[in-house]
């Protein structure tokens, strides 16, 4: 799934930071499509584990899977 997403990152950045809005615009360059950056992102920008960054990343993946 994270293909598709990777694949069309320039569509998914507003979703992404529909999800996450303290990531700026800059964090979403840097990230450009890959899932190990926007955990690390989520997690700095918000204060939180690498393991709840992660959870709440598979958890809107899932969603995304379902919508696309």
């Amino acid at each position: 799934m994270w293909e598709k997403i990777k694949g069309s990152w320039t569509t998914t950045k507003g979703a992404v930071k529909e999800q996450w809005g303290k990531l700026t615009d800059d964090d979403l360059l840097a990230i450009e499509g890959r899932r190990d950056q926007l955990v690390g992102k989520i997690q700095t920008r918000y204060g939180i584990s690498h393991e709840e960054a992660e959870s709440q990343v598979n958890t809107w993946e899932q969603r995304r899977s379902r919508d696309m």
